[in-house]
């Protein structure tokens, strides 16, 4: 079971200077993956770029680049490839459905708010100094951030994400659990009815 935890980081005004130029650069490789594949489709009779061919680029633009693009994590630049190879399947799917297709477009900087790191570990680490009574995720690139953890982690972290929500910033992890066991049948029966002077009432009368 992949339960998903959502917390609140708080980045020192160097980390947030980072954490912006994070999520301007894999803006750019995105928008520069479109339109390599929009320039392929319309100039080189309608060759379709796909997501290997991109992935297997991001090695010499990471080597062109080290300033910007070589700074941050390479599955997590992978990741944003394979969101844009996610849009296009959708793209294709709704045109072979017969739907309205919405060819993918290009993402402002405004509007780009979410980078993903695959893997706990690669490029990013969760609580990354354990014994520090304060929680912190480390992201390449960006250092090791605290986290206002107000609930317990439960299972194996499997994903790491960063999301801006206007002044904000959060992590938000996906957890492997094991599937919890059902509680044995008691044989009793209850109603529950939730309202606005009590917010809840049950058929005992409680």
């Amino acid at each position: 079971m992949i339960r998903a935890y959502k917390f609140l980081m708080r980045p020192t005004q160097g980390q947030q200077g980072a954490l912006a130029e994070m999520l301007r650069d894999h803006c750019s490789l995105y928008n520069g993956a479109l339109q390599e594949r929009r320039d392929a489709y319309r100039h080189a009779s309608k060759t379709t770029v796909r997501y290997g061919q991109q992935s297997a680029q991001l090695k010499d633009i990471r080597a062109f680049d080290p300033e910007r693009q070589g700074r941050w994590s390479f599955s997590s630049q992978q990741a944003t490839l394979r969101r844009l190879d996610k849009a296009f399947a959708a793209f294709f799917r709704r045109v072979k459905a017969g739907d309205k297709p919405g060819y993918p477009r290009f993402r402002s900087g405004k509007r780009f708010d979410t980078v993903d790191f695959p893997k706990d570990g690669d490029g990013c680490r969760w609580d990354s100094t354990p014994h520090d009574p304060v929680t912190r995720v480390r992201l390449q690139g960006v250092g090791h951030v605290k986290v206002h953890q107000h609930r317990p982690v439960a299972g194996k972290v499997k994903t790491i994400s960063v999301k801006r929500e206007g002044r904000r910033w959060y992590v938000i992890l996906t957890a492997d659990q094991a599937q919890p066991e059902p509680l044995p049948a008691t044989g009793s029966v209850v109603g529950v009815d939730m309202g606005i002077a009590n917010f809840l009432a049950d058929s005992n009368g409680e």
